[in-house]
């Protein structure tokens, strides 16, 4: 049997196979459910599709962004296309029970932060200092 902290590839395929034995009806020696640490996986299969969704809406400001501040780039549609795409990405993995927990102003905060200085030598433009799109607005076509 693997351990939770040296080896979780073990750890989980032992868990879920004693799981499976429970839930076909088999007596499994209770001892050996790792409940406190089975009970942080499922949680955190959830946290980990909500972070996904907020990392491909960071992807998708950070262009959005780039297109805003440098109008003139050549770069525009390229950077446009892949907010697009980062955008239907985000779609397609968010489910409602995540609108809540989905901190749109902080990942716009990091969107900004995460602008280069300069592009071609050239400063952005100035963008709005407070996130100028709704999370229904980003997920949407």
């Amino acid at each position: 049997m693997g351990d939770y902290d040296t080896d979780i590839l073990l750890w989980s395929e032992h868990q879920a196979a004693l799981l499976r034995r429970r839930a076909a009806g088999e007596l499994v020696n209770e001892a050996d459910l790792d409940w406190p640490n089975i009970a942080e996986e499922i949680e955190s299969v959830g946290s980990e599709q909500r972070h996904a969704v907020e990392s491909l809406l960071l992807q998708a400001l950070i262009r959005m962004l780039k297109a805003e501040g440098w109008p003139l780039s050549r770069d525009v549609p390229h950077w446009q296309a892949e907010a697009r795409v980062f955008r239907a990405q985000a779609r397609r993995r968010f489910v409602p029970s995540m609108r809540q927990k989905v901190d749109v102003a902080g990942i716009y905060a990091d969107a900004v932060r995460g602008l280069p200085d300069t592009i071609d030598g050239q400063p952005p433009l100035p963008v709005p200092d407070v996130c100028p799109v709704t999370l229904d607005e980003l997920l949407g076509d």
